[in-house]
């Protein structure tokens, strides 16, 4: 208990890492580069409402996780019925696959065609290369591949789908298949839900970025700090411990543990004792960086979707998010709606570089495009930028990681975490869950393995759900 621990980064994995410490009577400083809290999933506002960056979705099974949420959420919660679908030549594509609307928005010609291509996989499957593309191809056929997947996918990483690794597949849409579709569709509730793809979720009255905001509140009221606009440099160890950190002005603190979640490659480049061949690998990960430019738009039923996915050549936008059917809460007595507009991109692409002005006439245009506003006016745009924010699964990238990995176990009292720190394409519970254990590593010396969080597919049993009234146990199955 008289550990002295810091924290680096705010969101999802460090502030419940600090919050948890907190409750356990454990002095603890959060070091946050920007602004505000929640990294990724914290919410601003525009234009009198609240939006989240991008579409931010909570859902869990593990009963750590709810309970965390519904403590700090308490009842300032509503549950989301969620639509989601796919923007390919102008029609709406139910996602997941729903059998029937596929089969009527592709038209006869087009079906057969894909029914073919299915079919094809099943008798004479596509080899397994370890790729994005083979791994859903074996699922779904080719021409469905290219249709639901292909042009997005490649938006969102900037690299073809067969040099991207099936990992992000295998995370995000391991059981979701043409077969899995055709069985809903013709047994009703015969098939399983893909865990991702829940069709209800919870999501704050105050936005996704509510419940960090409520820990840090909390963090602070039990004695600890949380430094916002307070840059890492490095982090401080000697002979393979971790002793502290040094802010970018120059100062230096001393500490008993270090938790970070500063992004994996800068934290260990940045180590005094990292060999060159482990900083060669850190040269070899990407992180890719996403644009999202906010239109204020004069009308309130544009399109019935929380998010879209758009899998179309003919803009550069990846995903576009309607803030207005989330929760009322957002938008209040407003009579407007705000669309989010995702760019994704890397570090020396143009658009990253282009000027605010520029992008949010880009943005406009392309919405033009897709037809959605259908010519309702546009009132305003903002841009927001967030680098580093996805860690690129490209094919080869856990030989390159897992040393790295290797290396970092060598350490004392430093603890990697989150989305950026552990170099995991982490949902908000993956995250959660991360910051969650690494509490109990410092304060109960648990000996839990975060390496394994969003790694092993198969572990995640249902525990319970979060409902309308509050947390529903569920039964769990050997």
């Amino acid at each position: 208990m008289s550990k002295k621990v810091a924290v680096i980064g705010a969101g999802p994995a460090g502030i419940t890492a600090a919050y948890e410490l907190a409750k356990q009577g454990i002095a603890v400083d959060v070091y946050e580069a920007s602004d505000s809290v929640g990294g990724m999933s914290k919410s601003i506002q525009l234009w009198n409402q609240t939006v989240d960056i991008g579409p931010h979705r909570f859902f869990s099974n593990d009963t750590r996780i709810n309970k965390i949420w519904l403590e700090v959420a308490g009842r300032d919660y509503r549950m989301v019925n969620r639509l989601t679908r796919v923007y390919y030549k102008r029609k709406f594509f139910f996602y997941p696959v729903k059998l029937f609307n596929a089969l009527k928005n592709l038209g006869i010609s087009e079906a057969f065609v894909s029914a073919f291509s299915f079919l094809k996989e099943k008798i004479v499957p596509t080899k397994d290369k370890g790729t994005f593309e083979s791994w859903v191809t074996q699922r779904f056929g080719k021409r469905l591949y290219e249709i639901f997947f292909k042009e997005y996918t490649e938006k969102l990483w900037g690299i073809k789908c067969t040099d991207l690794d099936s990992d992000f597949a295998a995370q995000r849409i391991k059981k979701l298949s043409l077969w899995e579709a055709f069985k809903g569709a013709i047994f009703k509730g015969a098939s399983k839900k893909h865990k991702t793809l829940v069709d209800v979720f919870a999501y704050p009255t105050g936005g996704t970025g509510m419940i960090y905001v409520r820990m840090a509140e909390f963090v602070k009221q039990k004695g600890g700090n949380v430094f916002l606009k307070t840059p890492i440099e490095k982090i401080i160890t000697d002979n393979k411990v971790a002793k502290g950190i040094t802010l970018t002005d120059g100062t230096s603190k001393e500490y008993d543990v270090v938790i970070s979640s500063m992004p994996l490659t800068l934290m260990v480049s940045r180590l005094a004792e990292t060999p060159q061949n482990i900083i060669d690998n850190c040269k070899s990960l990407k992180y890719r960086n996403t644009i999202i430019v906010y239109l204020h738009v004069d009308g309130k039923d544009l399109f019935p979707d929380n998010w879209l996915y758009i899998n179309s050549n003919d803009v550069k936008t990846g995903r576009i998010t309607n803030f207005r059917n989330w929760v009322p809460q957002l938008y209040g007595n407003e009579n407007s709606s705000i669309l989010a507009l995702e760019y994704w991109c890397y570090d020396e692409d143009e658009i990253w570089k282009e000027d605010n002005d520029k992008l949010v006439e880009l943005a406009k245009k392309e919405i033009e495009v897709t037809g959605l506003t259908k010519g309702t006016k546009i009132l305003g745009g903002h841009v927001y930028r967030i680098p580093r924010c996805y860690p690129v699964y490209s094919t080869g990238y856990k030989e390159q990681l897992q040393p790295v990995e290797d290396f970092l176990k060598t350490y004392k009292n430093l603890i990697p975490i989150g989305r950026y720190g552990a170099f995991k394409y982490n949902n908000q519970d993956h995250s959660i869950l991360m910051g969650f254990l690494a509490a109990e590593n410092v304060a109960k010396n648990a000996g839990h393995d975060l390496w394994v969080i969003n790694t092993d597919y198969e572990s995640y049993q249902e525990q319970s759900l979060i409902t309308e009234t509050g947390l529903e146990e569920k039964k769990t199955t050997a």
